[in-house]
């Protein structure tokens, strides 16, 4: 699943007439880069959710995509927008997908620039064979995130911190693996049909607390394209 509904608000003015994900970053639409690597990796079917000028991007992906050297892309799509009139955060919009993905999903954001990430068949194994129900791969905290998001345990369990404790060193990539049943209980029907709106984080902060949550660190090139000054270092 790639993540492509938010307003993109910190964007402006460059997001009122086109989706943050779609905005060009060296040559091509941000969420391409996430999409084509998760291509290379054989992750050949993948949803894409949709809101703030949602409909641009089926116009411009369509249902099927072939960049190339590259398997062909087949492209389902989660329009939050047009079902409910806006965006469901995080967690709404995947649990409004969930009938829709496999057992295990990646999940990543399409304004997130992280063009080493390697999507494996190895890593889905892996967690699959693991009693973890999400994993997470973490960056060193940015310059923009000083405090960061959660600590990591030495044998790779993720530990919900408290902001500004000791330990608290890593940001949240935005890419991750999931197991359908880490959404079990969230409160929301698989589908969420009443298209209620769903934050990711305190759901993972609570099954951290139970030990269901494990990471590793990323330590290749990733930047949050959050701002138009971070979009312009990335196009210098």
């Amino acid at each position: 699943m790639v993540l492509a509904a938010g307003r993109g608000e910190r964007m402006r003015p460059l997001t009122d007439a086109t989706p943050k994900p779609l905005l060009t970053v060296r040559g091509q639409p941000l969420m391409q880069w996430p999409m084509q690597a998760l291509a290379r990796g054989g992750f050949t079917r993948q949803l894409v959710n949709t809101a703030w000028l949602g409909e641009q991007i089926p116009a411009h992906f369509g249902e099927r995509v072939s960049w190339p050297g590259l398997p062909e892309v087949q492209i389902t799509y989660s329009h939050e927008g047009q079902d409910f009139g806006q965006a469901l955060e995080t967690a709404g919009g995947i649990v409004r997908a969930l009938p829709q993905l496999a057992e295990v999903f990646w999940v990543v954001a399409g304004d997130v620039f992280a063009p080493d990430f390697v999507f494996t068949p190895e890593a889905v194994q892996h967690f699959a064979a693991s009693p973890a129900l999400a994993h997470l791969w973490l960056v060193p905290n940015p310059a923009h995130n000083p405090g960061g998001d959660f600590g990591l345990s030495a044998t790779g369990q993720l530990l919900n911190l408290a902001k500004g404790a000791a330990g608290r060193d890593h940001t949240f990539s935005t890419i991750a693996l999931y197991k359908k049943a880490f959404f079990a209980d969230c409160g929301l029907p698989a589908g969420n049909p009443q298209g209620t709106a769903l934050a990711l984080a305190p759901l993972l902060r609570a099954a951290m607390d139970r030990g269901a949550v494990s990471g590793e660190v990323y330590s290749g090139a990733w930047t949050d394209v959050g701002t138009p000054e971070r979009l312009m270092q990335l196009n210098a």
